[in-house]
């Protein structure tokens, strides 16, 4: 439809126009680099490297590599009951314009507001932890390159590693506020990175490692030695998945580049599937490739190692030093590492910035009018700077107290997964019979499908709200419970105090 160059054919911007939105963004992305923007958020490189320790903690080997699978099951069905929602709003408002259309005139208002809360305050947290995790990881990579904890090598203390992640945050939003032409190319080169990048990992990390673990330890072998105080392997497994978890989220980018993306209402959907499923089949390759190089999980878990307790860092420093007498192979695979997260970061402020520009455009923010304007690039510049910004004084709570800053970053996880969960809620009861499907539908599935996805972040809402130490102490306590329900709290009281008067959910710019 949009092979001819015409605009008015494409079908993504024929079913905009439907929707009552003017085409503002320019609709410049194929299918490959909607799907590209979704897999380097996903970044397993980013992901599986921060939580590693998480995993090889609670559960080891069986916890990282079964627990993979089953939330990569699980997260596929919550992607499907997106993509068919995408397929029929293909909006760059994703989330919260699906609830406010799904839920009906009388809850629409309230459904939107709630889910787009919920949404951009998810994704900033996702940016604020991504950018993190690689100021930290560059912390790690200066520590084995002046020689390790060992041997007297440069900590850097917690203000320089805040100053990394501003200069981290800085650079990516200048990247963002080039042309989508460019970050089109960034966000394929990024995607290609990921995948070349796991492979190789995954098969230079063993090969070089003198010593492997055998087949056995890998499949089979339960850590229950977490110094935590949990005994239960069941709840030891339940709190080993949070990496597995954690990485596959942010694949909702593909439906907020949808407006410019052509042919959004079919290539939006394919974004979707496509980057969960490829992000759990080289996921596993990039697990099962790194668990065969641990043979010492104490160790590896232990922070007076080189590494500094850093796990996969120290599985890559040890492989190379115990061949070649020197970890400088492990450091440059960690720099590999840092590019990836690098680009996961870039592309997340990508998808915060279309989420404001739409969440604005639609009034539901202070001062909107300044969020919504794009420039002589058609591109949200404003919405830009703001999500930068809003990541870095997220961060900043990491010099008063890591606690408070899990806490925060935790809202990345559940808190974003809650906002998946509304619309599809609201498809599957409110809107079970009204809702008019897209080119990509699930046909009669569409509503199990839809249920599974529901409970299934149900679950998990509990399930990571959970203590993850005992005795509980100030400094144990899970504070997730505390993030999401006081993100609810003040979303519902802003509601009901204010927003209830003025916001009335989408609001489209032209005659529909």
């Amino acid at each position: 439809m949009a092979a001819n160059g015409g605009v008015s054919k494409d079908s993504g911007h024929a079913r905009l126009h439907q929707l009552g939105y003017k085409q503002e963004l320019k609709r410049d992305l194929s299918v490959v680099s909607n799907f590209a923007f979704s897999f380097a958020i996903i970044s397993v490189l980013t992901g599986i490297t921060t939580l590693y320790s998480t995993g090889l903690k609670f559960g080891g080997p069986v916890s990282i590599v079964y627990g993979w699978f089953i939330a990569g099951c699980f997260t596929m069905i919550v992607g499907l009951s997106m993509a068919e929602i995408c397929s029929s709003y293909p909006t760059s408002g994703g989330l919260y314009y699906w609830s406010a259309m799904l839920a009906g005139p009388k809850w629409a208002p309230f459904a939107s507001w709630l889910t787009g809360w919920f949404n951009i305050v998810g994704q900033w947290a996702v940016t604020t932890s991504v950018d993190f995790s690689l100021a930290t990881l560059i912390q790690v990579i200066i520590l084995l390159s002046t020689g390790g904890k060992n041997n007297d090598g440069y900590e850097a203390s917690k203000y320089v590693v805040i100053c990394f992640h501003g200069g981290i945050l800085l650079l990516h939003a200048i990247i963002n506020s080039l042309p989508i032409s460019y970050l089109s190319f960034f966000g394929q080169l990024a995607a290609a990175w990921n995948f070349v990048g796991v492979f190789v990992l995954m098969i230079l990390i063993p090969l070089v490692a003198t010593e492997r673990a055998s087949p056995k330890f890998v499949f089979t072998h339960f850590n229950t030695d977490n110094g935590d105080g949990v005994n239960n392997k069941l709840y030891i497994f339940v709190l080993g998945l949070l990496m597995s978890q954690y990485t596959l989220t942010g694949y909702d980018a593909s439906a907020h580049m949808t407006e410019e993306t052509k042919s959004a209402d079919i290539n939006g959907p394919k974004g979707i599937i496509s980057s969960i499923g490829i992000s759990i089949i080289v996921g596993w390759g990039y697990i099962l490739g790194i668990t065969f190089a641990v043979t010492n999980i104490p160790y590896l878990l232990d922070e007076n190692n080189d590494a500094g307790g850093y796990a996969i860092a120290q599985v890559f420093y040890l492989a190379f030093k115990s061949r070649y007498g020197t970890g400088v192979g492990g450091i440059i695979c960690l720099g590999v590492v840092a590019v990836a997260i690098f680009f996961c970061g870039m592309s997340s402020v990508t998808s915060n910035s279309r989420m404001a520009y739409a969440f604005s455009r639609d009034g539901a923010m202070p001062f909107s009018p300044i969020w919504h304007k794009v420039n002589k690039h058609e591109v949200p510049i404003n919405a830009v700077w703001l999500s930068a910004l809003i990541s870095f004084c997220m961060a900043l709570t990491s010099l008063g107290s890591l606690v408070a800053f899990n806490a925060m970053v935790s809202i990345a996880t559940i808190g974003l997964y809650i906002a998946y969960a509304l619309p599809i809620f609201f498809r599957v009861t409110l809107a079970r019979k009204s809702f008019v499907p897209g080119p990509f539908n699930l046909g009669r599935c569409g509503i199990l499908v839809g249920w599974i996805a529901v409970l299934w972040v149900a679950i998990i809402s509990v399930l990571f709200s959970l203590p993850v130490a005992y005795p509980i102490s100030n400094e144990t306590l899970n504070y997730t419970p505390v993030a999401v329900g006081g993100l609810l709290i003040i979303t519902v009281f802003a509601w009901v105090f204010s927003a209830r008067h003025w916001f009335k959910g989408p609001i489209t710019n032209i005659d529909a």
